[in-house]
């Protein structure tokens, strides 16, 4: 049962981010439907109008997901709103084609008796075009639904929750359990979507259409009468799930501040450290973005009012958000950032914990010992002989691998973006032979991996510090306290020992923080 314990342990979290899912899901694929059989009957009426609309949802389902997502990030923040958008378009095409197909096909000897009856245009639409374009349309429905499900797991790459939550943290940290997880359950309810699509396929398809049903009168109508109570059971469903989140939405309480935090094990930790934390010891109410994507992403998201606060590093703050140049002097870094933050964007710089997760790059001991590394400088002589595998923010970061390889004079023979434990992985299994590491990360401790020394002093000083709105502060004062509170006795040994936790004995990070904030008397 060892693969599966993660499921058993945590079913209360799965069930919550099934829920999410189920209703990011429907209502990407109603505003689809709302959208795509208008769009469908529109091309078939007005046939210069087929090629623009059909030639823009193909080009839509050809832009990878991801790529439409990083599109939406910019104009509609993190969270449900960019999510639902991208599946949304991505839904579109089948419901567009099959509509316009199902129209085109039929018999245009039909048409002409419709109108010999005396039927308008309207309804010939309506009485005729429609029941008999049903199945076709509905085949559409049903394609666009499954897809979505699978789809949908991107939402948990910029906080907007569902069963990609796991299967994202699961892969950083390489917790099959945790993967299957939010796979399965996917799995399921793209099967039960399917499922109830064709009941409700079955109901609204003319009988003259299903000559099946036609046996009996008495078979015929109970099986009406069981879909029509399978459907209403799926409506109630839904009236109750959207009605309880529109109510929510509507009575938001402003007492509610919105926190997020990068998608690996130690942002995981401090994001429910932080939310834990801020709970506990005031009236705060808390909506959690956790792993909602990189620096800019949430740092976008604080300048635009979608979240209030994360934790950042002083590094990361000085050259990834206001762009300057690294540098090595820690006080330096953290004044200037501070300043700069609070004059151009209104955000607060907190106290900064006492632990530093620097940059640093990673080699298997063998390959260490083989080419005697001990520091960057030793890699700079056979680095283009070197694959390496970083993660994708470090890949494109000037104080990651273009700065490094700038500083020492080298290029790897090859380098890829590998996002979380994966890369560690790659490494054991000799795809890659250098990664990028945090000093603070928990694998390093798992893999025995061999450290090289920045002994130029490239990286800046990457000590977590927590960013908060200035708003936000001004309305919630009581914040500053509580955060620097919980951030005063993270040292870099102790977030080594919470990383290790989760990354090596597959703990939630939820667990951990919650097991670290009552150990040490933060909260009760």
């Amino acid at each position: 049962m060892g693969i599966f314990s993660y499921m058993f342990e945590n079913i209360d979290q799965i069930m919550r981010l099934l829920l999410e899912h189920i209703q990011l899901t429907a209502i990407a694929v109603g505003l689809a439907i709302i959208v795509g059989l208008p769009l469908g009957i529109l091309i078939s009426y007005v046939k210069p109008l087929n090629k623009p609309v059909m030639g823009a949802t193909n080009l839509i389902q050809a832009v990878p997901s991801m790529a439409l997502l990083g599109f939406a990030i910019p104009l509609l923040g993190i969270g449900t709103l960019p999510s639902v958008i991208v599946v949304f378009l991505y839904s579109l095409l089948p419901i567009v084609k099959n509509t316009y197909i199902g129209i085109s096909q039929i018999s245009p000897g039909t048409i002409e008796a419709a109108r010999g009856i005396g039927l308008t245009r309207q309804q010939i639409l309506w009485k005729v075009q429609l029941p008999l374009t049903l199945p076709m349309l509905m085949a559409g429905v049903r394609i666009s639904a499954v897809t979505a499900v699978g789809l949908m797991t991107i939402a948990a790459f910029i906080g907007a929750g569902g069963l990609g939550f796991l299967v994202f943290s699961g892969i950083s940290s390489v917790n099959n359990g945790m993967i299957l997880a939010g796979a399965i359950p996917a799995c399921i309810l793209a099967l039960v979507i399917d499922w109830v699509l064709s009941q409700v396929e079955s109901l609204v398809t003319p009988v003259s259409l299903q000559p099946e049903l036609l046996k009996t009168r008495s078979i015929l109508k109970a099986k009406r009468r069981r879909q029509k109570w399978s459907v209403g059971i799926v409506a109630a469903l839904l009236i109750l799930m959207f009605g309880q989140n529109v109510y929510a939405n509507l009575v938001r309480d402003p007492n509610t501040i919105r926190i997020g935090s990068k998608q690996y094990t130690e942002q995981l930790v401090l994001g429910n450290m932080l939310a834990e934390m801020i709970e506990k010891n005031t009236n705060i109410k808390v909506e959690n973005h956790l792993g909602a994507g990189g620096t800019q992403v949430l740092f976008s998201a604080m300048e635009k009012g979608d979240l209030d606060a994360y934790i950042d590093y002083t590094g990361t703050a000085y050259v990834d958000i206001l762009k300057h140049e690294p540098v090595s002097d820690e006080q330096e870094v953290y004044d200037k950032t501070k300043q700069e933050l609070a004059e151009k964007y209104d955000v607060a710089l907190l106290a900064a914990a006492p632990f530093s997760n620097t940059y640093t790059l990673a080699v298997d001991p063998a390959v260490a010992q083989t080419y005697n590394l001990h520091t960057m400088s030793d890699l700079s002589q056979v680095a283009s002989s070197l694959k390496a595998g970083t993660t994708l923010e470090f890949l494109n970061r000037q104080d990651g691998l273009r700065g490094v390889q700038k500083a020492y004079g080298f290029n790897f023979k090859d380098a890829k973006g590998i996002d979380g434990a994966t890369r560690y992985v790659a490494l054991a299994s000799g795809d890659v032979q250098v990664v990028d590491a945090f000093s603070t990360d928990g694998l390093l401790k798992k893999y025995n991996l061999t450290i090289l020394s920045d002994d130029k002093g490239f990286f800046p000083p990457y000590y977590g510090v927590p960013l908060v709105r200035q708003k936000t502060l001004e309305d919630h004062p009581e914040l500053q306290d509580v955060i620097n509170r919980m951030m005063a006795n993270l040292d870099t040994d102790t977030m080594r020992e919470l990383n290790y936790q989760v990354d090596v004995e597959h703990k939630s990070p939820k667990e951990v923080a919650h097991d670290y904030l009552v150990a040490k008397g933060l909260v009760k």
